[in-house]
């Protein structure tokens, strides 16, 4: 019994030290602040190390993950505890350091693109991250944040025409920052 116990936890370690970094994206984009994201990450794994048995079994497990960090993130936003993507004094803000093959990390001012994020009403800020952050599906997207393909569709629509109408921010990322 000892054994497999060590097994299992070797299991969940060899899986946290590999989705670690893309977790972590995902919270700080969703709570928008790096101390809440790992939170965020902290209470997700410890709901997922209890049920490892069946997370390990599932058809894909850190789609599993993802969902319960999505029900995690809802939780605390319908007790209505409050959020801050970007404060309104940034000197004490730790910014996210960037995949080196992030497209969205060649943007001259990111801060101002994780700042007009933050202005996304919660289920439009889920729907943009995972459908143009984490890449996922429409399908995928929608299994994440427990609502239908349309909803999610619906939600990312919208959440990227509010995007697109603050002014700069648009021309900022499609030609790559300022001059």
């Amino acid at each position: 019994m000892g054994d497999r116990k060590q097994a299992r936890d070797m299991e969940f370690q060899a899986f946290v030290i590999g989705r670690w970094p893309r977790l972590m994206r995902t919270a700080f984009l969703l709570t928008g602040e790096q101390h809440t994201a790992e939170d965020l990450v902290q209470s997700t794994l410890e709901q997922v190390y209890v049920a490892w048995r069946r997370v390990a079994s599932a058809e894909d497990p850190e789609a599993y993950v993802r969902r319960v960090m999505i029900n995690a993130h809802a939780r605390r936003y319908r007790r209505r505890l409050r959020e801050f993507l970007a404060p309104r004094d940034d000197s004490g803000l730790t910014h996210e350091v960037a995949d080196s093959g992030d497209r969205i990390a060649q943007a001259d001012d990111r801060h101002a693109l994780l700042k007009a994020l933050a202005q996304l009403p919660a289920r439009q800020r889920e729907a943009v991250v995972l459908r143009y952050w984490e890449d996922l599906t429409e399908t995928q997207t929608a299994e994440a944040m427990g609502c239908s393909v349309g909803a999610v569709k619906s939600n990312a629509a919208k959440g990227i025409a509010k995007l697109r109408a603050i002014p700069g921010l648009a021309e900022m990322v499609t030609h790559g920052g300022r001059k």
